[in-house]
């Protein structure tokens, strides 16, 4: 896992359709989009000021908007995201789920090249730090179910239904 304890985190405040979003970043890329309702230590960061002006967080707000009003599909931010290697490759995989669509946990762990495990794809992606622009919300039960989702079950719905699936 990458020590981020010593970097220089930013942050500022996006009011969204789906509740007011922290967007966190470094000088090197975006790190967390944190929900109003967010466990605390699900990402294990803290933002030592307030930057409003902050050039990632300013193009990050840009895209997120632009993802709100339908105009983007797919997000080109910098990352600068601590996690293990196994975490990284999941989100990595979350990544490549297009827009519109789902995947099971199944699906992503054998994406992987690990498909026994399921539950390891399920914990990493719950701590997801940049949640949308890292679509964890397009992973569902392998029932179709909708299952855990930082932001919550009523948000992780809505935000497929803006990309037209049906839950």
């Amino acid at each position: 896992m990458r020590n981020h304890t010593a970097r220089h985190y930013l942050s500022k405040i996006m009011n969204s359709p789906v509740g007011r979003l922290t967007l966190v970043a470094t000088d090197e890329g975006l790190a967390a989009i944190l929900w109003e309702h967010d466990r605390p230590g699900r990402v294990p960061l803290c933002a030592s000021a307030e930057d409003d002006r902050h050039p990632v967080l300013l193009e990050t707000e840009r895209q997120l908007t632009e993802y709100f009003d339908g105009r983007r599909r797919q997000f080109t931010l910098t990352l600068d995201l601590a996690g293990t290697p196994f975490q990284r490759m999941v989100w990595d995989a979350l990544r490549t789920i297009p827009f519109g669509e789902t995947r099971s946990y199944s699906q992503i762990a054998q994406h992987v090249g690990r498909p026994r495990a399921v539950r390891a794809v399920g914990a990493a992606n719950g701590r997801n730090p940049v949640s949308i622009v890292t679509p964890c919300h397009r992973v569902i039960g392998s029932t179709g179910k909708l299952t855990g989702f930082a932001g919550g079950l009523e948000i992780k719905a809505r935000l497929l239904t803006h990309e037209g699936v049906t839950a």
